[in-house]
C-alpha cells in the first residue's frame, strides 16, 4: 500500500510536483539550519522556494530585522552550496507552540490549613471585605482529607 502511494505521489499524473517541491524544502531547511547562526535557527525556519527566492518565517521582529540584514550573506551562502538563490525574503509569523502556557495545578488545602482559615474568617466582622474572600476560598479550595 505504502509502494502504491509512493508510485502515484512520484508519477507525473500525480502530485509529483508537490513531493519534488516537499523534498527541496525539506534539504532547503537542512541547508539553512547548517548556516544561519544557531540563535536564529531556533526563531525562524524556511517557509517556502520560488523563482529563486528562499522566504524565511521569523518568530519576530528582531530575529526577522537580523536575518533581513544577513540576507545578502544567506543567499551567497545558499548559491555556494549548490542552490539558485537570487535573493532571501525574510516574513515575521509567530509560531504557535511558543504561546503554550500550562495550566495551573489546584493544590488541596490541608486540615490545619482549612481549620487555620475557618477560625480566621469567624474572627473577622460579617461585613468585612476580607472575610468575604476567605469563605470564597474556602468554598473554592481542595481539601485533603
Amino acid at each position: 500500500m505504502a509502494d502504491l502511494l509512493l508510485n502515484y505521489l512520484e508519477g507525473t499524473e500525480g502530485a509529483g510536483k508537490v513531493l519534488a517541491h516537499a523534498r527541496l524544502l525539506v534539504k532547503l531547511a537542512g541547508l539553512y539550519q547548517e548556516i544561519v547562526p544557531a540563535h536564529l535557527g531556533e526563531a525562524s525556519c524556511v517557509a517556502n522556494y520560488k523563482s529563486r527566492v528562499v522566504v524565511i518565517h521569523a518568530s519576530n521582529g528582531a530575529v526577522a530585522t537580523k536575518l533581513r540584514q544577513l540576507a545578502p550573506t544567506l543567499a551567497e551562502k545558499l548559491s555556494q552550496r549548490g542552490l539558485e538563490c537570487a535573493s532571501v525574503l525574510v516574513k515575521v509569523q509567530a509560531r504557535l507552540e511558543q504561546a503554550a502556557i500550562p495550566a495551573p495545578k489546584q493544590k488541596p488545602l490541608s486540615a490545619r490549613t482549612s481549620q487555620e482559615l475557618a477560625a480566621l474568617r469567624d474572627s473577622l466582622p460579617a461585613s468585612s471585605g476580607l472575610r468575604t474572600a476567605v469563605e470564597g476560598l474556602l468554598a473554592l479550595a481542595a481539601r485533603q482529607e
